[in-house]
């Protein structure tokens, strides 16, 4: 088990932001970005982080941008520390399998949403509405039914809080009517070649986020993409609607936050270490699972 890193302090080096996780380097004309072992849930950062998690986000993120290349660039240039400027060589330790270098882009400040079954939040306003994010569903689906087919569900982002759902059409409004129809097919054929990957290796994706933005005229795939951060993994063996599917994400977090009745205030409880390991070990294994190696 390596260092728990959940903040960063890169002396001399310009911080250009720091989110829930992660938190971005200038370095002129490109980015660093370091994906802590921070963990947020119901839109907190809890206490304590969760060893090798940003390890794992990191190592997840290089894969599939490396995998999903014929369907859209990334930001990425490289994850190898000896490459990185001169200055940064003191932190080499610490970066070392948590960071990359990234292109600089203007971001889209929207996240683009695939859903392929019902679950979380959708599965809640499905319960009172039929609908998710306002698109009718047929009735009868359960908790973790398979959707008929794939829905875009874009969200607006946040800096603090929750991100908001919002409709296409205010989604076009926002970037554009050209970028709205690019980017969410852009994110429904990632989502299904993911998926292809994912089910042979027994794993089920059932939603996940993009972010996305543009580069030198090009728009671009950027942040993390299909980590357990960001995406519900369930167990393809152990999938079966009508129940919360077994999953290997942060959901496991979320359902001991509910379990101790925690009123989604401040202040923010510690995980108690059964849960710290817990949660460490599921993001072990769907890297490894997805990848086919442990990690390194």
């Amino acid at each position: 088990m390596g260092i728990v890193v959940t903040r960063t302090d890169l002396q001399g080096i310009k911080l250009h932001s720091r989110g829930k996780v992660r938190d971005m380097y200038d370095l002129g004309d490109r980015l660093l970005m370091i994906s802590t072992d921070r963990i947020s849930a119901f839109d907190y950062v809890l206490p304590n982080g969760i060893p090798d998690k940003g390890r794992v986000l990191t190592g997840l993120s290089l894969f599939w941008f490396d995998l999903l290349k014929p369907i859209v660039a990334n930001h990425g240039i490289t994850a190898d520390v000896e490459e990185y400027p001169e200055a940064l060589r003191p932190y080499a330790s610490m970066l070392r399998g948590r960071s990359m270098m990234v292109r600089k882009a203007t971001m889209f400040p929207v996240e683009c949403v695939v859903r392929g079954y019902l679950a979380g939040s959708g599965h809640k306003e499905y319960v009172e509405s039929g609908s998710v994010c306002g698109i009718k569903l047929p009735p009868g689906l359960k908790m973790a039914s398979r959707l008929p087919d794939l829905i875009f569900t874009p969200a607006t982002k946040a800096e603090t809080g929750h991100d908001v759902n919002i409709s296409f059409e205010e989604f076009a409004r926002i970037i554009g009517q050209d970028h709205a129809q690019r980017l969410r097919q852009i994110s429904l054929d990632i989502f299904r070649r993911a998926s292809q990957v994912a089910e042979a290796a027994g794993i089920i994706i059932a939603d996940t986020k993009f972010e996305f933005g543009i580069a030198d005229g090009e728009v671009i795939l950027c942040d993390e993409v299909l980590t357990p951060d960001s995406s519900r993994f369930w167990d393809k063996q152990a999938y079966a609607p009508g129940s919360s599917p077994a999953s290997f994400d942060k959901q496991f977090v979320r359902d001991y936050l509910e379990s101790i009745r925690w009123d989604k205030k401040p202040p923010v409880p510690a995980l108690p270490p059964e849960i710290v390991s817990g949660t460490r070990a599921k993001y072990l294994e769907i890297y490894k699972t997805l990848t086919g190696q442990a990690l390194d």
